[in-house]
């Protein structure tokens, strides 16, 4: 192939038909995605209800002191959580985020714990809170396995220390924050998808995000955010409303 740069971009040379075109380089997406999109896959979440997820409370299994406290029980819980994962299927939206790749640059930032978007198609995602199939040293954050089954009391890391569930718990920091927050400045697009916004530091990127950056809100229930003239709300469950997004991308 062969290039020469113009105002519009790349021309690209087709050795095949002897022309140019034009070769643009794809604007870039970034989608912030949470529960909501995981419960039309049949997840549930904390969100559902009460703080409570199938009769647990989130301090008794989601925090360091609930580890130190009564590890068993927390084991317990993410092992019964990733039965439920490797149950379920990603739905539409999973796979419409996905096939936006063919036309963007798509960037998954979920605080999701599932793997329904890699399921899905989707082929660059950051996990702010973890993931549910791996597992890692509760000393050492930078020793982490890949995990299907069931971890058990007694499992050890390479340094001795417990495995524990590689999530990050309530209370923890979120080493992926950072990561997240710069592209809010490397982005043509934020999306945000299925959540309540009620999460921090995950919600706070709707703050960073530029305010001449176009914005939009997918969930059934919009949450209370302040509206500008560069977001646009789709107040519909995710499968409905990513298609309803890719229509207004595309036109």
């Amino acid at each position: 192939m062969e290039f020469l740069f113009s105002k519009k971009g790349f021309l690209q040379k087709s050795k095949r038909h002897n022309r140019y075109f034009y070769s643009m380089k794809k604007k870039h997406i970034v989608v912030l995605t949470g529960a909501g999109i995981s419960a039309e896959s049949g997840l549930k979440t904390f969100r559902d209800g009460d703080g409570l997820w199938n009769g647990y409370n989130v301090y008794d299994v989601a925090t360091p002191g609930a580890w130190q406290k009564d590890p068993e029980m927390v084991l317990e819980f993410y092992n019964a959580r990733r039965k439920d994962v490797a149950a379920a299927e990603p739905n539409a939206a999973h796979f419409a985020l996905a096939a936006l790749e063919k036309d963007f640059d798509v960037t998954i930032v979920t605080q999701n714990i599932d793997d329904l978007h890699e399921r899905g198609g989707s082929t660059n995602i950051i996990h702010l809170h973890g993931e549910i199939f791996k597992m890692r040293s509760e000393i050492d954050e930078s020793l982490i396995y890949e995990i299907r089954g069931d971890i058990k009391l007694g499992d050890k890391a390479a340094d001795g220390a417990q495995l524990r569930p590689h999530i990050v718990w309530f209370e923890e920091p979120v080493p992926m924050i950072e990561k997240a927050v710069a592209l809010m400045y490397d982005c043509d697009y934020f999306v945000v998808v299925g959540t309540s916004l009620q999460v921090y530091p995950a919600a706070s990127l709707l703050h960073y995000a530029p305010p001449y950056l176009p914005k939009f809100i997918i969930d059934k229930k919009i949450p209370d955010v302040q509206r500008s003239a560069t977001l646009t709300l789709i107040e519909k469950p995710a499968t409905e409303g990513v298609k309803e997004l890719r229509k207004l991308l595309m036109t």
